[in-house]
């Protein structure tokens, strides 16, 4: 089962990083995280940085190492300079999210959520694949659902992210999927969605407005991941 958690992670990473709505443009709104204030940061970055650029990059930086300890606990790949085996990474998974869960708490009492603007568009996701991992803490993960949908209507935030955030919070609930992209494997290796399909006909169309493929695209990944 540990495998299989993994593999749905790598999937879901792998699809997000090439959604239509993010690949649309690099225009960065004027709207989803550092130790200096945001104006600090705004005013010291805007005659460094280029155009389109991240205005907060340690922010960024500080996401996706976050991202990094995340998914090392799930693969057991342990990053540059760590020399734990993967035994010992998978024992670190709760004390990983824990404290990447407290972090990323502090980010969204003091900034909301970061998203493209500050962060660039992989230090958002990062923060988007934090918070899927918080299945612990219902609230936490509603919290992050909240701002991730105020930040994707600003158009400052991936709305892929937000649709398997919003299907991953309402399984959680044991409520249907409106997205479809959670799904489990039973014991013969078949896919299965962890919970029914709201209005299965159209699902296709609500993930494409998403910027996801269509569901049996998102099969064919997951059966070339695990066969």
């Amino acid at each position: 089962m540990r495998s299989i958690t993994t593999a749905v992670t790598a999937v879901a990473l792998l699809s997000l990083a090439g959604c239509g709505d993010d690949d649309d443009e690099d225009v960065v709104p004027s709207t989803n995280a550092a130790a200096t204030s945001t104006t600090a940061t705004s005013t010291t970055t805007s005659t460094t940085l280029a155009p389109g650029s991240p205005s907060d990059p340690e922010m960024r930086e500080e996401l996706l190492a976050m991202l990094e300890m995340d998914q090392a606990v799930r693969t057991g790949i342990a990053p540059p300079g760590d020399t734990r085996s993967e035994e010992e990474l998978f024992d670190a998974m709760g004390e990983v999210d824990w404290a990447n869960k407290t972090r990323l708490t502090e980010i969204f009492d003091e900034h909301g959520w970061r998203g493209w603007a500050m962060v660039g568009k992989d230090g958002s996701t990062a923060a988007w694949a934090i918070v899927q991992h918080a299945d612990l803490d219902m609230a936490f993960q509603e919290r992050g659902l909240e701002l991730l949908q105020a930040a994707v209507g600003a158009g400052d935030a991936s709305k892929g992210d937000l649709a398997y955030l919003t299907d991953r919070v309402l399984v959680a609930k044991g409520l249907p999927q409106v997205y479809g992209t959670q799904w489990s494997p039973n014991d013969a290796g078949e896919w299965f969605p962890r919970t029914p399909i709201d209005d299965e006909a159209n699902v296709d169309a609500r993930r494409a407005e998403a910027g996801l493929g269509t569901i049996a695209q998102y099969m064919e990944e997951l059966k070339a991941a695990f066969g």
